[in-house]
Formats: structure tokens, C-alpha cells, sequence
């Protein structure tokens, strides 16, 4: 068998093996076995109670934001439209929002911030604002994100 860094670095497919051990039970006769277990059976112990579709945003004028997905394990795919000065929508397909199981993160530039508000089970309306007062503007500035989580 070859040292361990003898073999390269591969990025994991949720179908991909690794090779394990399972150990039986306390106090029964079983005897450990080698097994493998593919990488979601893993990853579905890992549960941490929630899905999540993360994003970092920018946007000028009267475009769509463009949406950079730093992750999304929601099974969603979130498309972006252009309302109105500083009012966005976002509209999700594949899945659907559940009532008062989602919760929504957002960090904007400035002194601008980002409002979530789910509309429909397959909606989200987003308003930027200035917390200055200083009202509307259309513009997401880099460093703009927002994360949008589901709970089981």
C-alpha cells in the first residue's frame, strides 16, 4: 500500500466512495468491517439543521444583481431580477420556501443594507436602503452578500 501522500488531492462528488470501517455495536459479537461509503451518506451526518444559498452580489443601473454562489445546498436554483431603484427579486425554482423556516442574512458596503422579505413560497423581495437616511440607490457595491437559510 502507498503512503498516504502518494495519491492526489481530488475534489469529492457526492457519488465518489471512501473507504471506511464500520464498527458494530457494544456488546455483540459483530466484528468491524471495511466498507465504502459514499461521500452524501457522509455528508448527511454532518446535518446542521439547515440548507443554505449564499451569495456575493454587485449590480448597476437597471440590471439584475449578478450573483457570485459562494454555496447553495438548498437544491434551488435562486434567479435575480431588477424590480425598481434598489428593489430586487429573487425567484427560486426546484424547491419552495417554507412558512417561518427561513431566515435571511445580508451585509451591504456603506452605509447601504439589504431587507429580505419571502413573498411566496417561491419568492423573495430585496430592497437595498442607506441606513443614513440618505434613501435609494441603484447600486450594489463588491463586498455585498447575502445568505438565505432553510430549515428542516
Amino acid at each position: 500500500m502507498a503512503n498516504i501522500q502518494a495519491y492526489p488531492t481530488g475534489t469529492p462528488k457526492v457519488d465518489d466512495l471512501l473507504l471506511g470501517t464500520s464498527v458494530p455495536l457494544p456488546n455483540t459479537d459483530a466484528k468491524p468491517t471495511t466498507n465504502n461509503f459514499k461521500v452524501s451518506d457522509i455528508s448527511s451526518l454532518a446535518n446542521i439543521g439547515y440548507t443554505v444559498y449564499t451569495a456575493a452580489l454587485t449590480q448597476t443601473g437597471n440590471n439584475a444583481p449578478v450573483a457570485s454562489v459562494l454555496q447553495n445546498t438548498t437544491g434551488g436554483v435562486f434567479t435575480w431580477s431588477y424590480v425598481s431603484t434598489e428593489k430586487y427579486r429573487v425567484t427560486v425554482s426546484n424547491i419552495t420556501l417554507p412558512a417561518n423556516k427561513v431566515v435571511i442574512f445580508e451585509n451591504a458596503t456603506n452605509d447601504l443594507n439589504l431587507g429580505g422579505k419571502i413573498t411566496s413560497t417561491t419568492v423573495i423581495d430585496v430592497e437595498q436602503f442607506s441606513s443614513g437616511g440618505g434613501g435609494y440607490s441603484d447600486i450594489m457595491l463588491p463586498g455585498t452578500s447575502i445568505e438565505i437559510r432553510i430549515y428542516s
